[in-house]
């Protein structure tokens, strides 16, 4: 892509390119004003709770962290030692030097020095949920540091809405599968209203050595007062761990925010109004913890067989790579179940392959694309929370395949081809919801065309809602492309012809509540959180400091020649002269076509949908006809977009809030007008009924 630079105006110099702004993790210093969490959801929860008075209410790979303490004992005496910070910066010391060590020493040896607490605080650390007057003895807060440190004990847990940092100081933590420990970078953990809760659970303590009072004193002293340290070193046990809570604020969640409709977004939803914890030491990092009666992740029996058993496959209990392909029909679970998956893994491993066949539910890129991603780092929130951009994606256009089936399955092969076969990573195969007639074929031929070892089938209700996808019923089975008998992948991309390849099947039944059905509550729909994933995507485009939001709109724009790049649309079919009314102000994806763009003076435009890579996506937010420029919008980086020479439009929409409810708009409101007539024939809506069943339905 051959890429002008906007014309500047004095004062500006060469270095004022379009920077990479993709999401970088910061931490502001926060004014004693914003100490309170979300001041409207504090007060929806004070007025609700005023209107029901009285009312009951495993390590990576084999490189183990490194902990907080070189030696596991600790001896009053003898040479000092280093302890290095969670977070991996710098490293403080601990000898007989300091007065206030020597005096922390001994008060560290002194406390309940039979190794027995006292029967009082015994009640507090029963093995359950953190809430009310357990949290106010196990938590402080430094308010002027503004964070807050928890002593957690074995199997206690803490389930909350917001979004925080999570540093594990001593001991370890699990959060949703995966095992944070001492000695780790601190982790953003993500629990909006759009998505089940966060649970921290407390693990037991790998080293039963350790001589507990004297690390955790250490610890303590560098994160909060004097007072403090003293009152938390009395609930130190042993396998006790302590975690510390930052607020946290990106510019994911600052562009976000900055919408009316998502403002409350991180609160508790309405539902949970009641299980609310309020006046805690955690107010005002941005999380609310929530009471026993929210579940969190429910885990059936199947639930965690399933797990154990990939787990274990993917750990050496067979021969070769693990292939796992997780399909189910809509709103089981599956994206959940993946999740946890990956974050177990990596617990053993180093990275896990994931290819997305999903194109509704997306969990790295925006809705309509597939994608072939190595996963590296754990998923702590759901898909809005970490976009990225994967090593191979195809941009397909729409959030389901049924218009071309063919296009789908050619396009998993072509990312499948890309993925290198010596790799002996863990892969994960996503698919959609769509379980029956097609969707099911499409399942048929998924299993076929790749070297699965594992099918796991969600399911709920004691049913699986299609045919169980054996290795016998695989047999007889009949594909959208193939049919019995059975073929492997080996033998259409080798042209080999070995026998069909058995797998392990496996069925979990889900049994969290509203299993089967789609989230009525705001926030929960299918198609509000595409619309999240989209807008996380481009607030890639804010710039990383801390600051007010920029409007889209306000942001410079590259301009690209109509002859450097071709323009197509791959979703419908469009007149060539009504091509540019059709691209102005949508999002496109950025692609490389594998031939050179050969122009005559004018536009290139595409007549056939290809099947290409995508290196990520940009708005088109304006087309000049005198000039032949497309002005456009991305977070890609300049080095990339030399490669991209097409432009395709597909399905996927910009949300409307991108045009209307973006701060910063003065006057008129580009793109929006009210001078339009529904009554005219062909200007609403076009409404498809889809309640008739294609043959291929019949009897399933």
């Amino acid at each position: 892509m051959k890429v002008n630079k906007p014309t500047q105006g004095k004062g500006h110099t060469k270095s004022q390119k379009w920077k990479d702004v993709r999401g970088k993790r910061c931490r502001p210093p926060i004014s004693s004003s914003e100490l309170s969490s979300t001041p409207v959801m504090t007060r929806m929860i004070i007025e609700h709770h005023a209107t029901v008075k009285k009312k009951p209410n495993v390590k990576r790979l084999k490189n183990k962290a490194k902990s907080v303490s070189d030696s596991k004992k600790s001896t009053q005496s003898g040479p000092k030692k280093s302890y290095s910070q969670a977070n991996g910066s710098s490293a403080f010391t601990m000898d007989n030097v300091s007065d206030d060590s020597q005096e922390w020493k001994e008060y560290s040896q002194t406390i309940h020095g039979n190794g027995v607490e006292t029967s009082a605080y015994m009640e507090d650390v029963q093995p359950g949920r953190l809430e009310g007057k357990a949290l106010h003895c196990c938590a402080e807060r430094d308010d002027r540091k503004n964070h807050a440190v928890l002593v957690m004990q074995k199997n206690q847990t803490l389930c909350f809405r917001g979004k925080c940092f999570l540093t594990c100081l001593y001991g370890r933590v699990e959060v949703m599968g995966f095992t944070i420990e001492e000695g780790q970078q601190s982790y953003p953990l993500f629990s909006p209203a759009s998505h089940c809760p966060l649970i921290i659970r407390a693990l037991e303590s790998s080293d039963d050595t350790r001589d507990d009072k004297t690390e955790a004193s250490s610890i303590l002293r560098k994160y909060l007062s004097s007072a403090s340290q003293k009152k938390l070193l009395k609930k130190v046990m042993s396998h006790s761990s302590i975690i510390l809570l930052e607020p946290m604020e990106t510019p994911l969640t600052r562009f976000l925010s900055s919408f009316t409709d998502l403002s409350e977004l991180f609160s508790p939803p309405m539902s949970e109004l009641m299980s609310a914890v309020l006046d805690t030491p955690l107010n005002g990092l941005g999380m609310v913890p929530l009471g026993s009666t929210i579940e969190g992740l429910k885990m059936s029996k199947s639930y965690r067989d399933a797990l154990n058993t990939v787990v274990s496959a993917c750990r050496g209990d067979m021969d070769g790579c693990a292939v796992i392909l997780v399909c189910g029909t809509k709103n089981v679970g599956k994206s959940t179940f993946i999740r946890t998956l990956i974050n177990i893994l990596l617990n053993h491993t180093t990275s896990v392959d994931y290819l997305e066949g999903d194109l509704g539910q997306t969990e790295f890129t925006p809705a309509g694309c597939l994608s072939l991603s190595t996963v590296r780092e754990p998923l702590l929130g759901p898909p809005f929370t970490h976009q990225c951009t994967p090593e191979h994606m195809i941009y397909y256009g729409q959030s389901t395949c049924e218009s071309d089936l063919d296009r789908y399955l050619e396009t998993l092969k072509a990312l499948w081809r890309r993925r290198s076969q010596s790799r002996e990573t863990p892969v994960i195969i996503n698919t959609m919801g769509w379980v029956r007639g097609f969707g099911f074929q499409l399942l048929v031929d998924m299993i076929r065309f790749f070297p699965v070892s594992h099918v796991v089938q969600l399911g709920h209700g004691g049913t699986t809602h299609c045919p169980p996808l054996t290795p016998e019923f695989l047999r007889t089975a009949h594909g959208c492309q193939t049919h019995p008998p059975a073929q492997t992948a080996l033998d259409g991309f080798t042209e080999s012809h070995t026998p069909p390849r058995s797998y392990t099947h496996l069925i979990v039944q889900s049994e969290f509540q509203g299993v089967g059905s789609q989230g009525t509550a705001k926030h929960q729909r299918s198609n509000e959180h595409r619309e999240l994933s989209l807008l996380a995507y481009l607030s890639q485009l804010q710039p990383p400091d801390p600051g007010p939001v920029r409007p889209l709109h306000s942001l410079t724009p590259y301009q690209v020649p109509h002859t450097a790049v071709a323009l197509g649309v791959i979703h419908c079919e469009v007149v060539p002269n009504h091509m540019f009314y059709a691209a102005n102000a949508s999002l496109v994806g950025l692609c490389c076509l594998g031939e050179k763009i050969a122009s005559r003076g004018g536009p290139v435009l595409l007549s056939q949908a290809p099947i290409c890579p995508c290196v990520g996506f940009g708005v088109l937010r304006g087309i000049d006809m005198v000039r032949g420029l497309y002005f456009l919008l991305t977070p890609v980086d300049p080095s990339v977009l030399r490669k991209v020479n097409c432009l395709l439009l597909g399905a996927i929409s910009l949300p409307s809030s991108i045009v209307t409810s973006q701060p910063g708009f003065e006057g008129e409101m580009p793109y929006v007008t009210t001078d339009y007539s529904f009554d005219l024939t062909g200007a609403g809506k076009l409404r498809v009924f889809k309640g008739l069943m294609r043959p291929g339905q019949m009897g399933m």
